[in-house]
């Protein structure tokens, strides 16, 4: 059974920074791919960005280019994202997720495992 599970959200002042750790099991994800995504209330989910796990390739989202950054530990079996100069605007729920179709990965419709998502709060 596929498992993400995330932690690693809190409460955060403006310029700060947090790191979210994504834990997953119940299969080899080498040939995938480890998305981030969040939600803010009342807004649709938006891509944060991605890591291949076989070559560590990352793409992101413009909102957080710069600030952001997703790595990997294959020994541990998980992703990171390391988020610097919070902004309020990134308080949402973080969610990553795992996929491996041959489509445009910055949608979340090429992801087939979710985890339940981790709360990340910006005060300002």
């Amino acid at each position: 059974q596929v498992q993400l599970v995330e932690s690693g959200g809190g409460l955060v002042q403006a310029g700060g920074s947090l790191r979210l750790s994504c834990a997953a099991s119940g299969r080899t994800f080498s040939s995938y791919y480890m998305g981030w995504f969040r939600q803010a209330p009342g807004k649709e989910r938006e891509f944060v960005g991605r890591i291949m796990w076989s070559t560590g390739n990352t793409n992101y989202a413009d909102s957080v280019k710069g600030r952001f950054t997703i790595s990997r530990d294959n020994a541990k079996n998980t992703v990171y994202l390391q988020m610097n100069s919070l902004k309020p605007e990134d308080t949402a729920v973080y969610s990553c997720a795992a996929g491996n179709r041959a489509v445009v990965s910055s949608l979340y419709t090429a992801y087939d495992y979710w985890g339940q998502g981790t709360q990340v709060t910006v005060s300002s």
